[in-house]
């Protein structure tokens, strides 16, 4: 009967449906496997997780964390939003059935077929249908959400709901991706935001409880200060293989604090039982204490096998000052990471290497016979450069140095027409070379101060500007800076996002993440190429070659990257799984996986 409902469809679907997807080759887990190797099956339920928020953001004004405006909790979307598919941690670019029970994609890849699971229940006991997951993705690419979502799906043509509980994605070309990339939306209840009967503009949900259908539920808020979450006693997914193991805690609860210094010492005063470090001058002298000298908390080091992303100082081509690549070259030249590394770093970081470090896309050397290909047509539009070896970030050990980096650096700037004179940069119409450098944390300086005193040797001034973060979100929204840093996060599976970061549509779209304001007829071709890509001989070239392009156009600065999550936590309290997955998060791996001791047994009188 259901092949007669769907007449129309069953022609053109495969006649096979999948537990998983994986973009190359075979998914690691087969059908019916019974938990993922990295958890604890047997991991005891209960207890409360004490986190910090090491967002930016001083506190959140809103429950809902897909529209533009104000800020939602941390954590939010993992802990209440499930799926259609759930990514695995000890695997790239493959998913797993959770809202959906198989995934079926057409055989030419214009299409594919989620049917979902009879079980799936949101929080308020009304189950996940097809129309939610239109719902979903309908208003995900509407008018009041982050134009990332825009971007990242303007390759689905559109949703069809084939019946109750089965849905079916279009797409417009074949893209390999797309399945995970709509598999991996969030799914929430056409419930939520409704009021009086009616639904209101997505933009006036705020403070309407989310209405999702993952394990954990708002509890306890106190704005400014914390938020818990609370695990749902009926998740309707707690004994499926995707999450068995799992949602460990009862209650979450995620901490405000003011800076990182009130954060340290809340964590040595036991107010909280985990917290990840970002600075490597914390982790190295000023994580200690009495805690940590009698092992209550201790300091932990779990490698990973991440993408290194490319955190960089972020030039915003927008402003005039930097529109001519040989400046944005002598900027990066003043950069001394290896004096950095050792004497503020304590030698922990690397440094980061293009868009790709740490993964099979990354670009060495020479362009291959296949890369040209891609870019030999687009030559008016790259960089002469990007045709030679492949950029690497300036040296400064031996044979190179600061020192003959600067010259370079000065050569450059003559080149594009500024000379110092009168005591400072100028170019021909007697301008001073004034950059600012736009932060919202004040410890930045620090960081930043090095490079501002090797731009003076040059006759450059940086300004360093700390605003708070509701105004430096603004600006980045409103792309109204010179300089700021980004962390961009690195993938594996890279694809229709990388036309946010440097798409020359969303160059000129408010809160898009194009910050650097990229705007290139190659660059989009690349992109193009990227998601088009049916193989991963044809995805490599793609990506060497959007690599070279925005690596040899100076657009970022790459800043470091480390190896490991470091992160303090209360081992009297807390347990964790015995191996580390190679693609874990930090914090998610921590909420997804570990769980509380049970307290010891009181022996009787």
């Amino acid at each position: 009967m259901r092949c007669l409902f769907l007449s129309l469809f069953c022609v053109a679907a495969p006649a096979w449906a999948a537990h998983g997807y994986a973009l190359w080759g075979s998914p690691k887990y087969p059908a019916g496997f019974s938990h993922f190797s990295y958890v604890n099956p047997q991991a005891p339920k209960g207890g409360e997780l004490r986190l910090v928020s090491n967002s930016r953001a001083s506190t959140f004004d809103k429950y809902n964390p897909f529209t533009i405006k104000g800020s939602a909790p941390a954590y939010l979307p993992p802990l209440m939003f499930d799926s259609l598919l759930a990514g695995s941690l000890d695997e790239t670019a493959t998913a797993y059935g959770l809202l959906a029970e198989d995934i079926q994609v057409a055989p030419d890849g214009l299409s594919a077929t989620f049917r979902l699971r009879s079980e799936a229940r949101f929080h308020h006991g009304k189950p996940v249908l097809a129309l939610d997951v239109k719902h979903s993705f309908d208003t995900l690419i509407g008018p009041h959400t982050s134009p990332a979502y825009k971007t990242m799906l303007i390759d689905v043509a559109g949703v069809d709901v084939l019946d109750e509980r089965t849905v079916r994605y279009r797409f417009k070309k074949p893209n390999r991706e797309l399945p995970l990339t709509v598999g991996g939306l969030p799914v929430f209840s056409r419930d939520w935001g409704v009021e009086g009967g009616k639904p209101k503009p997505f933009d006036q949900v705020v403070t309407d409880e989310p209405l999702g259908s993952g394990p954990y539920k708002i509890g306890p808020v106190r704005f400014g200060r914390d938020i818990t979450y609370v695990r749902d006693p009926h998740y309707w997914a707690k004994d499926l293989n995707v999450r068995r193991g799992t949602a460990n805690f009862d209650r979450i609860t995620v901490k405000i604090y003011k800076d990182a210094t009130a954060r340290l010492e809340a964590l040595k005063a036991g107010e909280f039982d985990l917290m990840r470090f970002f600075s490597a001058g914390d982790w190295a002298r000023r994580v200690t204490g009495k805690k940590f000298d009698t092992g209550e908390l201790v300091k932990g080091e779990f490698r990973h096998q991440l993408p290194s992303g490319f955190q960089s100082y972020v030039l915003n081509t927008r402003r005039p000052l930097l529109q001519d690549v040989r400046v944005r070259e002598a900027l990066g030249l003043a950069v001394d990471f290896e004096w950095m590394n050792r004497q503020m770093f304590y030698g922990s970081y690397a440094r980061v290497q293009g868009l790709f470090g740490n993964t099979a896309c990354a670009t060495q050397g020479q362009p291959t016979a296949a890369e040209l290909a891609l870019m030999e047509p687009w030559r008016a539009s790259l960089p002469a450069a990007a045709f030679g070896p492949m950029t690497v970030p300036p040296r400064t050990d031996a044979p190179q140095s600061l020192r003959g980096n600067l010259r370079r650096a000065q050569q450059l700037l003559k080149e594009a027409g500024w000379e110092v004179r009168d005591g400072a940069l100028r170019n021909a119409q007697g301008q001073a070379l004034v950059l600012e450098y736009m932060d919202s944390n004040e410890g930045g300086m620090r960081t930043v101060a090095p490079w501002m005193r090797n731009l003076e040797k040059l006759g450059i001034t940086l300004r360093f500007r700390s605003v708070d973060f509701a105004l430096y979100q603004q600006r980045l929204q409103k792309f109204d800076f010179d300089i700021t840093s980004i962390a961009y996060g690195g993938t594996h599976n890279p694809g229709q996002e990388f036309a946010d970061l440097f798409g020359s549509q969303a160059a000129d779209t408010e809160d898009s993440g194009n910050f650097s304001g990229v705007k290139n007829p190659a660059v989009d071709a690349f992109i193009t190429a990227m998601t088009a890509a049916k193989t991963e001989a044809q995805l490599l070239p793609a990506c060497h070659a959007l690599e070279r392009a925005i690596a040899h156009s100076h657009v970022l600065i790459p800043q470091w990257t480390a190896p490991t999550h470091r992160m303090a936590y209360n081992a009297w309290r807390l347990a964790l799984p015995a191996s580390v997955p190679p693609y874990t998060s930090g914090e998610g791996w921590v909420m997804d996986t570990w769980w509380v001791k049970p307290a010891p047994e009181q022996k009787g009188p």
